[in-house]
C-alpha cells in the first residue's frame, strides 16, 4: 500500500509539473496584457463610454433621429436667437428662472463650470430659457448672466412668448415646466440639461441597460446626496469634448 501511495504521489507531482510549465506562462502574459483590463474597465463603466470609446447615441423617435425643436426667444442683449443659430455648435440647453431659490443656482454654478473648460471655443454655447418670461426681460437676464460670470458669446439667456416655452419644454423636450404658487419661487421645472451636437440632433450617453440616458442631471455639488444620484458634470465635459472632436474629425 506505501509504494503505490507513494506512485501516486509521483504521478501527480508530475502532473502538477506538466500544467505549471505548459498554462502558467499564458496566464501570467494574459493577465500582462490591455485585454483583461479593458474588459474590466468595460464592465465598471457600462453604459458610460470614455472619451475614446462609442461614439454618443442619437435618440430616436419613431425611428427617426431626433432634432431640437425649433425656437425663436430673445436674448439677454435683444437679439433674437433661434435653434438655428446654434446650428454648428455642440451646445447645452437648460430651463431655468432668475429668482429661482433652490436648484438654478446650482445649476448654473455647474454650467460656468463647464464654461469655464472651452473658454476658446466658438463651436460651443449654452442656452438657457427662462419659464418665468414676465418677470426675466432681457435686462433682468443681462444682469442676471453679469452676476453669475458668464464670459462665453454664445451662452444667450433666452426670454419669450411663455406659451411657446411652454410648450418647448412639456413637448419639444419632455422636460417638465409648470407654474405653482405652492413651490418656493411659483414655479417647477426640471434640473436636467440636454446636449445637442453641430446638426442640431439631441444626444447622451447609454445607461446601464443600453438605452440613451437622454438627459443630464445638473444638480451635483453633492455627489453624495441623499437620493444617491451620480454625479454627471464631469461626464456632460467629456461628452461635450467628444462631440467638438467628431466634428473636427469629420
Amino acid at each position: 500500500m506505501a509504494g503505490k501511495t507513494n506512485y501516486s504521489y509521483v504521478g501527480i507531482a508530475f502532473i502538477l509539473l506538466v500544467f505549471g510549465i505548459i498554462f502558467i506562462p499564458k496566464i501570467v502574459d494574459r493577465l500582462s496584457s490591455t485585454d483583461v483590463v479593458r474588459k474590466e474597465s468595460r464592465t465598471q463603466n457600462i453604459g458610460l463610454p470614455s472619451e475614446d470609446g462609442d461614439p454618443l447615441a442619437y435618440i430616436l423617435y419613431n425611428d427617426e433621429k431626433r432634432k431640437v425643436p425649433d425656437f425663436s426667444f430673445t436674448n439677454q442683449m435683444g437679439e433674437t436667437i433661434s435653434n438655428k443659430g446654434y446650428l454648428g455648435k455642440v451646445y447645452v440647453l437648460e430651463f431655468f428662472f432668475s429668482t429661482c431659490p433652490s436648484i438654478c443656482p446650482i445649476m448654473n454654478r455647474n454650467l460656468v463650470t463647464i464654461q469655464n473648460q472651452f473658454p476658446e471655443r466658438q463651436d460651443f454655447g449654452i442656452a438657457s430659457i427662462t419659464i418665468n418670461p414676465e418677470f426675466d426681460t432681457p435686462e433682468v437676464l443681462r444682469a442676471y448672466a453679469e452676476n453669475y460670470g458668464v464670459t462665453i458669446s454664445n451662452w444667450h439667456f433666452l426670454t419669450g412668448d411663455k406659451a411657446a416655452i411652454y410648450e418647448l419644454a412639456n413637448v419639444g423636450f419632455n422636460l417638465f415646466v409648470a407654474e405653482d404658487q405652492e413651490v418656493a419661487g411659483g414655479f417647477e421645472h426640471s434640473g436636467n440639461f440636454v446636449l445637442i451636437d453641430k446638426e442640431g440632433y439631441i444626444r447622451s450617453r447609454l445607461d446601464d441597460f443600453g438605452n440613451p440616458k437622454i438627459y443630464y442631471y445638473g444638480l451635483d455639488e453633492d455627489p453624495e446626496e441623499e437620493n444617491g444620484q451620480k454625479e454627471e458634470i464631469s461626464i456632460l465635459i467629456q461628452d461635450i469634448n467628444k462631440l467638438l472632436n467628431e466634428h473636427d474629425h469629420n
